[in-house]
């Protein structure tokens, strides 16, 4: 009843808004309205804790006692405040483990000058620096096995489940070096705060944020304990897996590093922007010659060694667009007619094979380029061996976000991350203005290589002639292992749907619902968890909240 007060308090007017949509019979919209307001209110995670984390602890199966034995390491070089609540809490999980299976310990290490609290005086070593720290676990492995490793800082506290759970994930995945929990924040009085639900293994955001230093075990090579401890054991891993539990409640912990955006050079591109190969850009575009023509004037602004515009006319009839399309293609801009239905998937379906970029961009006529070198920066990420499709990060005219990558299973679909988030807020984590890997981005403007476009068959124009073509096609490269990349320091304006219009009249919506029928049917949207998202976040928010 709390959180219900504190989201009207929050927004009242949408709030109501909210309830009178479910008296309506309108679920789906009140849901997603409902659920980001109680998902953000201040109790919201204190709910959590008590209706669903309870169930998920309980959950867990009796494991048999088979993971290799374990050392936790609790460092206490900058401060050994709390280090008695650390211990504590290391011994409540050991007793789980003993008494349910489990990790074995092996060895509970304190690394410092810190003093052991008496309690635990005979159960404890104290290391005074790392070259010690190296000798220990060297000689505590086995010949040709790496120890596995748990790195606590004082005050730090486990959750009792934490060494049965993560022996649980060990069974389940035995080729893992390396299994990483979820985390919260804990005061002194052992109020929980803040959590971070992480998504699965996402190495590019991992390089901008540390979500893995002592909130993970890990198999460690003792060579690698030099310098930046543990940091450089844990990044010596290969094999990472996620375990999503709350198994880690911490007095602090590394935040997101937001990466500058590319600086405008004052002689021209840079040495990296001139081997880049030839991008061929297509917009399609119905009227609106105002529209088109901010577009093409933000393109023709842009910083690049090379590449064309192709126009598909869907047919316009407005003198002042047709006139203009005169104009730019008297001017050699490629101006392809196309007056059938609407069909988005089969129009640029036709004309990708004719283009003579590597790389091809689609990109809606309501774009606005308010910087010249978003091309380069979308390039560069497009050419990675591991990266199919490349999305940028698209603002509406207010400054608040459109798009920062889309996630899978929001409403049963697909929705964009972070929609409408303010300019002077980063969003869960700085996710809206951190580079990563996600499941889809939008066609609004999309970056790939046309090898890979036409490898997986281009865009599916049966299921999908307006809605979800983009995220049908990225999920199509991800399952060629070409994973799909939010771009955030590409940065462009989105004047959304102002060409087609909205899907308001009876006829769009029956179109959209097939398709959002299609999507469900052939990628289990309405069922499966999109890995860079989380079971315990809302899947009625675009906003990363918790679900309840």
């Amino acid at each position: 009843m709390l959180v219900r007060l504190q989201a009207f308090q929050r927004a009242p007017v949408r709030y109501l808004q909210g309830i009178v949509w479910r008296a309506r019979g309108m679920k789906v919209r009140s849901r997603h309205r409902l659920s980001e307001l109680m998902g953000s209110a201040p109790h919201a995670y204190q709910l959590w804790i008590a209706t669903r984390e309870v169930h998920l602890h309980a959950a867990l199966a009796d494991v048999p006692s088979c993971a290799p034995p374990l050392t936790i390491v609790v460092d206490a070089r900058e401060s050994g405040a709390g280090l008695e609540r650390t211990l504590h809490a290391v011994e409540q999980a050991g007793l789980v483990a003993r008494r349910r299976g489990g990790w074995n310990l092996r060895d509970v290490l304190v690394l410092g000058d810190a003093a052991i609290p008496p309690a635990f005086a005979g159960n404890v070593r104290t290391l005074p620096s790392l070259e010690t720290l190296r000798s220990a676990l060297a000689a505590s492995g086995e010949i040709d096995i790496r120890p596995w490793i748990l790195t606590l800082k004082a005050g730090d506290r486990l959750a009792p489940v934490a060494l049965l759970a993560y022996a649980a994930a060990l069974l389940a995945y035995p080729k893992a070096d390396l299994l990483y929990a979820d985390d919260d924040l804990v005061r002194d009085d052992g109020d929980r705060h803040t959590p971070h639900f992480k998504p699965e293994w996402n190495g590019e955001l991992a390089r901008h944020h540390d979500f893995l230093t002592d909130s993970c075990v890990f198999a460690c090579d003792p060579a690698a304990i030099d310098g930046a401890w543990p940091e450089d054991a844990i990044r010596a891993c290969t094999s990472p897996q996620h375990v999503a539990l709350v198994l880690h409640h911490r007095r602090a912990r590394p935040l997101p590093v937001i990466p500058p955006a590319r600086r405008s050079l004052p002689q021209g591109l840079s040495p990296m922007a001139q081997e880049l190969p030839h991008v061929s850009i297509i917009v399609p575009t119905r009227n609106h010659g105002e529209l088109l023509r901010m577009c093409m004037e933000g393109l023709a602004a842009t910083r690049y060694p090379s590449f064309d515009v192709t126009i598909i006319d869907n047919g316009s009839d407005e003198p002042d667009t047709l006139a203009y399309l005169e104009e730019i293609s008297a001017a050699g801009v490629r101006v392809v007619s196309d007056p059938s239905p609407f069909n988005y998937a089969a129009m640029h379906n036709a004309v990708v094979g004719a283009l003579r970029g590597p790389l091809i961009c689609f990109l809606n006529n309501d774009i606005e380029i308010p910087e010249p070198q978003w091309l380069e920066t979308m390039a560069i990420a497009a050419l990675r061996p591991d990266t199919g499709a490349v999305g940028a990060r698209l603002l509406y005219p207010d400054g608040t976000i459109q798009h920062a990558g889309i996630v899978m299973g929001v409403g049963g679909g697909a929705a964009h991350a972070h929609r409408f988030l303010a300019p002077d807020q980063e969003g869960y984590f700085a996710r809206a203005y951190v580079p990563q890997f996600v499941s889809a981005v939008t066609a609004a403007c999309l970056l790939l290589e046309k090898s890979k476009f036409e490898a997986v068959g281009g865009f599916d124009a049966a299921n999908f002639a307006v809605a979800f073509n983009d995220v049908d096609l990225c999920l199509k490269l991800t399952a060629r292992g070409w994973k799909s990349f939010y771009e955030p320091r590409a940065v462009l304006i989105h004047h959304e749907s102002k060409s087609r219009g909205t899907d308001d009249t009876p006829e769009k919506k029956h179109r959209f619902a097939g398709e959002l029928s299609a999507l469900k049917r052939i990628w289990h949207t309405d069922v499966e968890i999109d890995p860079y998202h989380h079971p315990e976040l809302s899947p009625y928010s675009e906003h990363f909240v918790v679900r309840l």
